[in-house]
C-alpha cells in the first residue's frame, strides 16, 4: 500500500460519519488492508465496529447495475422492477442481435422475391416466441428469483410480457419501414402478432409455458398453410384482409378477457411453472 486512510477520516468512518466519495475510499481500502483494519479497531469500539463491517460487506456484495438497469431506474421504474425487467431472457444481446438478424434476411428476401407474406408470416410468431421465453423454469435462469419476488406473478408477468412487446414490436416495426413499397399492408402483421400472444399467455395459464405458446405457433402456421393453398400466388392471405384483420383484433380482445379471468392461476402455477396445486 502507498497510502492509508487518514486518521480523521478513520474516526468519521467508525461513527458512520464519512461520506461519499471519501465513503467508497476508504470501504475499498480497508478491504485489502490489515494496517488500517487495526488502526480503525483501536479508534471504535466492538458494536460500532460491527457496523461498520456490516455496511463493508454490504457494499461489497451489492449486485452491479447495468447499463439498461440504470436507465430504468432513471426513468422512475422501481429498483426491483428494473432487476426483474433486465433479468429477462430475451432482453440480452443474444437474443435481441438474433431478432435483428432473422429480421435483416427476412427483409432482403422479400425485397428480392417480392412476397410480402413471408415477412408477414414470420413477424408475428416473434413476440410470441419473445414473450414463452421470458418466464418459466425450464426457459428463465433466473425463474427462482422472479417466483419470490413480492409481486402478484400476474403483474410480473404482465411487465415481463410488456418489456418483450415492447422491443419486440420495435424491430418489427424497424424491418416494417425497411418495406416502404407495400405501404400499409406491410403492418398487417401487428395485430396478428397480438391475437398470437395473446392467446399463448390465456392457454400458459393452463397447459404452460411451453405447450401453449407452441400450439399457438403451430396453430398459426397451419392457417397460413391452408389460406395459402386457397389463393393464387400475388393474392392476398385471408389473415392479413380487411375479415382476418378484424378477426384478429376479436381474438386479441376475447384472449385479454380470458387471460384476466384466469390471472389467480399465475400465484398457484408461479409464472405457469408449476401444475395446479404448487410445486412438486
Amino acid at each position: 500500500m502507498t497510502w492509508h486512510v487518514a486518521e480523521e477520516d478513520l474516526r468519521a468512518y467508525a461513527h458512520g460519519e464519512l461520506t461519499p466519495p471519501l465513503l467508497w475510499s476508504a470501504d475499498t481500502h480497508l478491504s485489502g488492508c490489515a494496517q488500517c483494519r487495526a488502526r480503525l479497531a483501536d479508534t471504535t469500539d466492538p458494536v460500532a465496529l460491527d457496523v461498520g463491517w456490516e455496511r463493508l460487506d454490504a457494499e461489497l456484495d451489492a449486485p452491479r447495475q447495468g447499463l439498461l438497469e440504470r436507465l430504468l431506474v432513471r426513468l422512475g421504474v422501481a429498483d426491483h422492477t428494473a432487476r426483474l425487467l433486465t433479468a429477462t431472457p430475451v432482453l440480452r444481446r443474444s437474443w435481441l442481435l438474433s431478432v435483428l438478424f432473422l429480421l435483416v434476411m427476412t427483409v432482403l428476401a422479400v425485397r428480392v422475391a417480392d412476397q410480402p407474406a413471408l415477412f408477414l408470416a414470420l413477424a408475428p410468431l416473434l413476440p410470441l416466441a419473445g414473450v414463452a421465453l421470458s418466464y418459466g423454469p425450464s426457459l428463465d435462469p433466473t425463474y427462482e428469483m422472479a417466483v419470490v419476488s413480492p409481486l402478484h406473478g400476474f403483474r410480473l408477468l404482465m411487465i415481463r410480457t410488456v418489456a418483450v412487446l415492447t422491443a419486440g414490436l420495435a424491430f418489427n416495426g424497424l424491418a416494417t419501414l425497411a418495406l416502404p413499397g407495400y405501404g400499409l399492408a406491410a403492418l398487417a402483421w401487428l395485430l396478428p402478432a397480438l391475437a398470437l400472444t395473446a392467446t399463448g399467455l390465456a392457454l400458459t395459464a393452463r397447459l404452460g409455458p411451453v405447450v401453449a405458446p407452441a400450439l399457438v405457433g403451430g396453430g398459426w402456421v397451419s392457417l397460413l398453410v391452408v389460406a395459402k393453398s386457397q389463393v393464387h400466388a400475388h393474392d392476398t392471405l385471408a389473415p392479413f384482409t380487411v375479415a382476418g384483420q378484424s378477426a384478429a383484433a376479436a381474438v386479441t380482445v376475447l384472449a385479454a378477457l380470458l387471460l384476466y379471468q384466469a390471472r389467480d392461476r399465475f400465484d398457484a402455477r408461479p409464472l405457469g411453472g408449476f401444475p395446479d396445486g404448487g410445486p412438486a
